[in-house]
């Protein structure tokens, strides 16, 4: 049976189990073994992310035909106005092509929200604003890359859902599993990959390649047709 896996990724950790640079990963929080994250969480973004070893949800996650709805929370520098948000909610053009609408709102601090370590960098004649977003892309740091084409860097970024499936009491670090019901009653719903059926074997032979069919020979010219016999040869025939 396939495992799904749901966890709060603390800042400053790989959604990968090794690191050539020596940097925090999944292996700290994760013990199951053969399970991956499905879709991708920034190094430095926190919040909601699935691991499963069923590899047709992975790639459903992968997939923008899936549109998969994901909610973030973003604190940002300064304080959007309306004209940027309606940008952020209508579309954005970056370097990668333009991004879909989404829903993009100004929110209080999330009263859930555990405090960061280290905390942001905050500068005291620049305050700073929360926005909630909810997209249904993937594309690299689309999140922080959004804010800033509208001028409000992300100074931090918290994944609160995937689908209807939210961190509710997950402290971060925390994981637990889940099921496939789970799953599809909170919007994400995939097809299993179908096994290759095994060759059958039959009663019938495999066709002959041409090269192998069999020709009829050509009959003798001193061989009758009648009986099959070999006629003697006749001098008359010379």
């Amino acid at each position: 049976m396939p495992t799904y896996l749901l966890l709060n990724k603390p800042f400053q950790v790989l959604t990968q189990f090794t690191d050539s640079e020596g940097r925090e990963t999944l292996a700290k929080y994760i013990s199951t073994p053969g399970i991956y994250s499905a879709g991708r969480l920034d190094y430095d973004s926190e919040g909601l992310l699935l691991l499963t070893d069923d590899g047709a949800l992975t790639h459903a996650m992968m997939d923008p035909k899936h549109k998969v709805p994901k909610t973030y929370y973003a604190q940002v520098e300064g304080l959007p106005s309306d004209e940027s948000l309606l940008q952020l909610q209508s579309g954005l053009e970056l370097k990668d092509g333009i991004t879909k609408p989404c829903e993009a709102m100004i929110v209080d601090e999330p009263i859930w929200l555990w405090e960061r370590n280290p905390p942001i960098r905050e500068r005291k004649n620049i305050p700073t604003s929360w926005i909630k977003l909810t997209i249904t892309e993937g594309k690299n740091r689309q999140v922080r890359r959004m804010t800033a084409a509208v001028g409000h860097p992300t100074l931090r970024l918290v994944r609160f859902s995937i689908g209807k499936l939210r961190l509710d009491d997950l402290k971060p670090g925390e994981s637990r599993i889940i099921d496939k019901q789970l799953l599809s009653d909170n919007g994400i719903k995939w097809k299993a990959k179908k096994s290759s059926p095994k060759t059958a074997f039959t009663s019938k032979k495999p066709p002959k390649r041409p090269d192998q069919r069999r020709h009829r020979s050509r009959p003798n010219q001193n061989q009758s047709r009648t009986n099959g016999k070999t006629q003697p040869d006749n001098p008359k025939n010379r």
